[in-house]
């Protein structure tokens, strides 16, 4: 018996002219698919991450959590929520956090959907079928919407590229551990179960 062959899927781009609620119900009428709009309004469909990218996603998450439930700082959010950017891009990182000041003037309703605020920080964790290229784009989007802090963790080539304001994209080839800096006080990710 021959054994299945396995294939990497890209993400199914669907040019479509849809409201941001039309998006929203299209989102939640479809959650085994994560759903992201670019600011042009060009619909990204992607299917689910495989099972070993999603375990170490929930480690980064958790960390995450973790940290924050100490600090009391901010609010954490994983990879099935999305928030509108201020350039019209809906997107849904791996992990990200929101300072609670931030998060506490949206409205009820601002909470309850794409909330219209870009995250202070945000990790995005290539998996094999990620184009490292397509990420870059979108860590270069996030920080021109207003991220302190972003993480691109590329598990194939085992680097992580940190994205910050107003400077170069800073390469660590297989760092040990990851630190939040002054936007994250305090906060460090052990790389060994993430990498």
């Amino acid at each position: 018996m021959q054994a299945p062959s396995v294939t990497t899927t890209n993400t199914f781009k669907l040019k479509i002219d849809l409201t941001d609620e039309q998006f929203f119900e299209l989102c939640q009428r479809n959650r085994d698919y994560q759903f992201e709009r670019t600011a042009s309004g060009e619909v990204l469909i992607m299917s689910p991450s495989g099972s070993d990218t999603d375990r170490r996603n929930v480690k980064i998450t958790t960390k995450l959590d973790i940290w924050n439930e100490k600090s009391n700082l901010g609010e954490v959010f994983g990879p099935s929520a999305g928030f509108k950017l201020p350039n019209g891009a809906e997107r849904s990182p791996d992990a990200s956090w929101i300072k609670r000041e931030r998060w506490d003037a949206l409205s009820e309703k601002e909470q309850d959907i794409f909330a219209p605020i870009c995250p202070d920080f945000v990790v995005e964790l290539r998996s094999p079928s990620d184009s490292l290229k397509e990420l870059q784009k979108k860590m270069e989007e996030y920080i021109q919407n207003g991220v302190r802090l972003g993480w691109l963790i590329d598990r194939k080539n085992k680097r992580v590229e940190i994205y910050r304001p107003n400077q170069d994209v800073e390469i660590l080839q297989n760092p040990a551990t990851l630190s939040g800096e002054d936007i994250l006080p305090g906060f460090i990710l052990d790389m060994a179960k993430v990498m």
